[in-house]
């Protein structure tokens, strides 16, 4: 942050020091705030408008609690963090031990779906709540639902009737 704003305050000290130097005329001191003015007059404006704004309930009545889902819960978050844990020695296996297992292959490729799907999951669900945007999640659900169901269905093709996807790794790797 201290590289950033060091440029600005050099220029800034030596726009001072100019100024105290030059004489002090009105047509100067003029000039000079008319240009400082129209650089920080600027209107602000939204890029999106704000979403839909609506109150439930009073300030003492208590927050709704969601009813208890284990598949929602811990259980979720453990199967997301063991998805994410046995990607990294299935991605380097073939290429350490240097045999090309199909099926190896298939559980990686596997595995990175579910993991790509479940974090674009995540991101969908932080980022457009139920409660203000219903018709938005859900779209971009269903753009999740089949933009993953197309990445699995190129990959099985990809799989099944080329070389694969660690044999393409390491063809481009030594080419």
């Amino acid at each position: 942050m201290a590289s950033i704003a060091r440029p600005m305050l050099l220029r800034q000290a030596a726009a001072a020091s100019r100024l105290s130097a030059a004489p002090a005329g009105p047509s100067l001191l003029l000039k000079n705030s008319a240009r400082v003015a129209a650089f920080h007059a600027t209107s602000r404006r939204n890029i999106l408008p704000p979403l839909p704004q609506k109150v439930e309930g009073g300030v003492n009545d208590p927050v709704p609690v969601p009813p208890p889902s284990p598949s929602h819960g811990s259980y979720h978050w453990t199967f997301e963090r063991l998805v994410g844990a046995s990607l990294v020695p299935l991605t380097l296996t073939p290429f350490a031990a240097g045999s090309l297992n199909p099926a190896m292959d298939a559980v990686l490729m596997g595995l990175i779906v579910i993991h790509s799907h479940l974090g674009l999951q995540n991101i969908i669900i932080d980022y457009l709540p139920k409660k203000r945007t219903p018709k938005s999640r859900k779209a971009a659900m269903w753009g999740l639902n089949v933009a993953t169901a197309l990445v699995a269905l190129g990959l099985y093709e990809f799989e099944t009737t080329d070389v694969g996807v660690t044999e393409a790794i390491k063809r481009v790797w030594h080419a």
